[in-house]
């Protein structure tokens, strides 16, 4: 089947459905600059960090807890090389989608909370969100714009405790209430499983695309690579999602 006609059948998919689950990892945010990336960074693949350990463990739950300055140096330096980015056309593509049918839910791995800044309803952000703060001491919260002037690392103002962003570090369980609603939605049904941008190497992302696959509810992919599900799916799109969202978009006859 020819780009074309996937895309034509992929958009009578969306036409039709009702209750959506998208599924989104760091492709999506490609064209927005940042890099698709292993775990955390693409800075580190392959190499050990300054303080000759792996990024796995600098960035680990453990070394937060124990050396929390560590931690918040590469946590800074990721933040860094993303600060400036926007969201790009995929993400107003699948808020616009997610805007018109309200059963519908954003499964996301990204914590770069591009999907939050342009008002994504029904929205889990299953890793968390680098711009969200939280105490580890008081438990208080506080969201930042970015940690430009941040003294690393940064102290409560209510208690003086150490604040850690509120993500999943490496080590460190996944939020049970954003795992349930994943489930919830899925028990009530859904029409249409979309994985826009993810190598779908963790099991929680793959696992409701091949759950869909296996029950006969569509499931279509996008990305410019081979992933875990690609030879699941009913329909592929080997494209960046920004492109094959605006194509779709453009068939559907609205605008993001």
């Amino acid at each position: 089947m020819s780009d074309s006609d996937t895309l034509a059948a992929v958009t009578e998919l969306l036409r039709q459905a009702k209750r959506i689950l998208f599924i989104t990892g760091a492709g999506l945010s490609a064209d927005s600059g940042l890099p698709t990336y292993r775990g955390i960074g693409g800075l580190y693949d392959d190499k050990l960090t300054g303080h000759g350990i792996p990024i796995e463990k600098a960035l680990s739950g453990q070394m937060m807890a124990n050396r929390p300055e560590v931690s918040w140096t590469y946590l800074a330096q990721i933040e860094a090389n993303c600060r400036g980015a926007q969201p790009n056309a995929a993400h107003h593509a699948i808020a616009r989608l997610v805007a018109d049918r309200p059963g519908s839910m954003v499964f996301t791995q990204n914590v770069d909370g591009f999907h939050r800044d342009v008002g994504t309803a029904n929205l889990v952000e299953i890793h968390g969100n680098l711009h969200q703060l939280e105490c580890t001491e008081c438990g208080r919260g506080r969201r930042v714009p970015d940690y430009a002037g941040l003294q690393m690392p940064p102290g409560c103002p209510t208690c003086g405790g150490v604040m850690r962003p509120d993500v999943v570090l490496f080590g460190e369980d996944l939020p049970r209430d954003g795992i349930l609603r994943l489930e919830h939605m899925l028990v009530e049904g859904v029409d249409l499983v979309m994985s826009i941008g993810t190598s779908s190497a963790f099991p929680y992302i793959a696992g409701p695309v091949m759950w869909a696959a296996d029950a006969g509810v569509p499931t279509v992919e996008i990305n410019p690579g081979e992933t875990r599900v690609s030879a699941q799916v009913t329909h592929r799109l080997q494209m960046g999602a920004a492109h094959a969202l605006g194509e779709i978009l453009t068939r559907l006859g609205v605008a993001a």
